[in-house]
């Protein structure tokens, strides 16, 4: 192909080549030709909304504000937004705003790390597997919501003997001619006795919800050991699941960033609509004092689970360290305000997350209420939260299935607006490794990938499905990103040089006075890297091995989680090693070189390298001219 470009302003390329081939990401106005950008900011930021704001905002942080001290825990959770969330939101995205790549190919700024970057994409093929399984299960749930009576409302055909709508008395103590006895609740009842308080024994039944999430929901076995059949229904939900995404995905950013605006912003909706009914039922006031304390408890605060908690909902809530920041930054035009786009996103999914536990404890203050049960025994947390207790509070208003569709269509959209940018953090390391062919094939591409991770998920669409979900999560999505972050910012700051990237983000940004940047000093070199390693080692020292309610894993199980994490982060000092052996010199030569920027390591297009990086030697020229490229040098 005959092509003889030349640049006539910054990013618009005449192009004379006799192909009209074009990458599905880029247009005309792009600034960026060979990439492609945003089509607008609102597109970049409602995707990042998207991928921060997840089904955790819903069903993990409401749960840990109540266990830790009501309002009190908001004070570690900012403190932590501060510490540690916004300090490595803020890296990520400008490093890949900066040299427009994805989680991978932007190691040529530390080529010894790039490992780092391999970790991050394997970490987030495997979370897209079993989150789109999520993603079933609110389908199923929400078609299961076109009834008129809810199937998970009472006690019905596939229920057992323990099933039950009411809390069932089993014995208790009475008072008999003068005396105290003890029997069993039907022979009180039939002598007209009363229970006297404190002394009642109740029989262990299970709420409808739990039997239907359990029995018909995902037939689930007695454990990891029974795989069982593949769940017909659920599978149809996950192929649907990824023909959603595909479909999403299949022009990358020009058409996911249009259907953010839906996805990103209608559960806010939701969640409105369900806070002013919920805040209109009696015993809600109940459910929100829980959720937020008659009279907050600071006296938690004195305990270190209660500010670990607050640090780890916090990295996992934002998305930081799992390559999908950095990818969808790398879209953005190059002088892109990202600070600004950094805290408004995170300030947005805190205050997302604040606002949620208001509207799911005041439904669950109401199902106590209905219930005469106190709210404790209702809340819950993770798939209790969102396929039991919810269901079960919902199944008691009003117009039910209204309710309930509306919420699994929530769960639904907060899914999926994760999963793409997961997806697109795939597809991007794909591009940056094989741009010529992601240019001809990215629909095949996109369309590949999901089919592949549809194929892997169905090991969780089984009767042991949410074993394995739980497994993966339990290993994958801990530990790992962690070492992933820690190792990251270490490279950045203390490696590459800390006061070099701030002189690479004013490239962007502009100039900024010592004053601006004295917080962000304060964190990347200190207070930020101190937390990591304390939540990690916090993490490493409380490990108990993976459980799913009452149920342990086997010891294969839990050997099979150490494999795949083992698997996510043994690329770290494999890629290292062989960055070493390729490198030249002697053995302190080769580290340092390693330890060096790649030659073409700096702003993506000419016109934005100015003099610190005037001497990049374009790839595309450099290959042209058969220049022998440097050692370690990665595409």
């Amino acid at each position: 192909m005959l092509s003889l470009p030349g640049f006539l302003s910054c990013g618009k390329k005449k192009d004379f080549s006799l192909s009209n081939e074009k990458d599905a990401h880029a247009s005309h106005s792009d600034e960026n030709l060979e990439r492609g950008n945003w089509s607008n900011k609102g597109d970049y930021l409602l995707s990042m909304v998207g991928y921060a704001v997840g089904l955790g905002n819903v069903w993990r942080f409401p749960y840990l504000t109540y266990q830790n001290g009501g309002g009190a825990f908001l004070i570690p959770y900012t403190l932590m937004l501060a510490l540690a969330g916004l300090p490595l939101f803020f890296m990520e995205c400008s490093l890949g705003q900066f040299a427009s790549l994805g989680p991978i190919s932007i190691w040529r700024i530390l080529p010894l790390f790039q490992g780092v970057g391999i970790t991050m994409v394997i970490i987030s093929t495997f979370v897209s597997i079993y989150y789109n399984v999520i993603i079933a299960y609110a389908l199923y749930y929400l078609f299961a919501s076109f009834q008129k009576v809810l199937p998970w409302s009472d006690c019905f055909s596939w229920a057992d003997e323990f099933c039950s709508k009411i809390r069932l008395v089993s014995d208790c103590n009475a008072t008999l001619h003068g005396e105290i006895i003890h029997a069993n609740y039907s022979f009180i009842t039939s002598n007209n006795l009363t229970c006297m308080n404190g002394t009642v024994h109740y029989k262990p039944v299970q709420f409808p919800s739990e039997q239907y999430w359990n029995k018909v929901a995902l037939q689930r076995s007695s454990g990891l050991d029974e795989t069982g059949h593949i769940v017909w229904y659920l599978a149809l939900c996950l192929l649907l699941s990824w023909m959603i995404v595909g479909a999403a995905l299949f022009k990358g950013i020009k058409s996911s960033g249009k259907v953010v605006y839906f996805t990103a912003l209608f559960p806010y909706v939701i969640l409105l609509i369900l806070l002013v009914r919920g805040a209109t039922l009696e015993g809600a006031l109940d459910g929100i004092e829980y959720y937020i304390g008659r009279q907050s408890n600071i006296t938690k605060l004195m305990e270190a689970e209660v500010w670990k908690d607050a640090a780890t909902q916090i990295f996992y809530s934002l998305s930081v360290a799992w390559g999908g920041l950095v990818a969808l930054s790398s879209y953005n035009k190059f002088h892109n305000n990202c600070y600004s786009d950094a805290i408004f996103v995170c300030v947005i999914n805190c205050v997302t997350s604040v606002f949620a536990g208001f509207a799911i404890f005041s439904i669950l203050g109401h199902m106590a209420f209905v219930s005469e049960r106190p709210v404790s025994e209702v809340v819950d947390s993770g798939f209790d939260l969102a396929f039991v207790a919810y269901p079960e509070a919902l199944s008691k208003l009003p117009v039910s299935p209204l309710w309930s569709f509306l919420f699994f269509f929530m769960l639904l959209l907060l899914g999926l607006d994760s999963q793409f940018a997961t997806i697109e953090t795939l597809t991007t390391t794909i591009q940056d490794i094989y741009p010529e062919v992601m240019k001809k094939l990215r629909i095949p591409m996109t369309l590949g990938v999901c089919i592949l991770l549809f194929f892997l998920g169905l090991i969780c669409v089984t009767q042991a499905g949410i074993y394995w979900v739980n497994l993966i999560d339990h290993f994958c999505a801990g530990w790992g990103i962690l070492i992933a972050a820690v190792l990251e910012i270490i490279g950045i700051i203390y490696i590459y040089g800390g006061n070099r990237f701030i002189e690479d983000i004013e490239m962007m940004i502009g100039k900024k006075s010592r004053v601006f940047w004295l917080w962000w000093r304060m964190c990347w070199f200190f207070i930020t890297p101190v937390l990591l390693m304390a939540i990690l080692v916090w993490s490493l020292i409380t490990f108990s091995p993976p459980t799913y309610g009452s149920v342990s894993y086997p010891a294969w199980g839990t050997a099979v989680g150490w494999c795949m994490i083992i698997f996510c982060v043994i690329w770290i000092p494999i890629v290292a090693i062989l960055k070493i052996v390729k490198a030249e010199g002697n053995l302190c030569q080769r580290i340092v070189s390693c330890c060096r920027p790649t030659a073409n390591w700096g702003p993506y297009l000419e016109c934005h390298r100015g003099e610190r990086y005037s001497h990049i030697v374009d790839p595309k020229k450099e290959k042209e001219h058969e220049i022998p490229t440097v050692a370690g040098f990665v595409y």
